[in-house]
């Protein structure tokens, strides 16, 4: 991205529980990474069986109390199936269904191989079982996974790069493809029950919003090797990514949702105001 280029940034939070220290965090930084008051709030909904109403409400009453500002309307994924449709059908030449459980992957790879077995940004590496499975015969309850050898050879490359502004910025990270193949493997672009994925839907709604500046969490580092290979094959641009340090309990674990005692809402009940917050995460 040109240097002094307006820098539009989103966060994305998924509505399954209150918001923590975390998500305070990443969403004061992406605000104040934004230029021009280009920043966004997208809800991330797919997972219809764990979203719930309450949460969402509660995510814009704990962002209005931290004084974070954003545009409107809301952009909610679940109102963009039929743009996650228009994204699968166009990468179908590169996919193919899978019928594996995670007891069928991990007994695939149970084989004794140096290291123990291959672990990537969504867990095992799926060995390709169902690699030769036709889409005609995609059933209810298969995925959908990209075909990750497939994409590379129609792309023509060998390697894969994006730019990040905190973790060696002004230098590219790159993989290539067997590093891609060996250490990510074929993503899943649609699960079941939801029709798409969060590497797809993230790609395609960074794009439809014209994110120029992605800002996440540092454990979502590995997975933008994926986001990167699906912008190619949907002629997406690649943004500027940001991965950012995660908030940690005293015992150095990642907050997650689960530490409720932790929630912004407890927070402001006990009395805190957002300054507190600020100082508390050094913003």
């Amino acid at each position: 991205m040109a240097s002094g280029a307006v820098r539009r940034t989103r966060f994305a939070p998924s509505p399954t529980g209150l918001l923590h220290l975390g998500h305070a965090y990443a969403a004061l930084l992406a605000e104040r990474e934004a230029t021009s008051g280009q920043f966004l709030l997208r809800i991330e909904d797919i997972d219809r069986d764990r979203c719930r109403a309450e949460y969402e409400d509660a995510i814009y009453q704990d962002l209005i109390w931290l004084g974070v500002q954003w545009q409107r309307p809301v952009m909610r994924q679940s109102d963009r199936m039929g743009a996650y449709r228009d994204a699968l059908a166009r990468l179908a030449p590169y996919s193919y269904p899978c019928r594996c459980r995670r007891g069928d992957i991990r007994a695939a790879l149970s084989a004794p191989q140096e290291g123990g077995l291959p672990a990537g940004p969504d867990g095992l590496v799926y060995p390709g079982t169902c690699r030769g499975r036709s889409l005609a015969d995609a059933g209810p309850d298969d995925v959908i996974r990209l075909d990750a050898a497939r994409a590379f050879d129609a792309l023509g490359i060998d390697w894969i790069a994006f730019r990040d502004e905190a973790i060696m910025p002004g230098h590219d990270h790159a993989l290539t493809r067997d590093q891609f193949l060996g250490g990510i493997g074929d993503a899943i672009l649609s699960r079941r029950g939801m029709g798409t994925s969060y590497h797809l839907a993230v790609v395609v709604d960074d794009a439809d919003q014209g994110i120029t500046v992605v800002t996440r969490g540092k454990d979502l580092f590995d997975s933008t090797y994926i986001h990167v290979l699906l912008q190619k094959l949907l002629h997406f641009p690649t943004p500027l990514y940001h991965h950012h340090r995660l908030i940690r309990d005293d015992a150095g674990k990642r907050l997650a949702k689960r530490d409720d005692a932790r929630a912004i809402r407890h927070y402001r009940e006990d009395g805190a105001t957002p300054q507190d917050i600020r100082r508390m995460l050094a913003l």
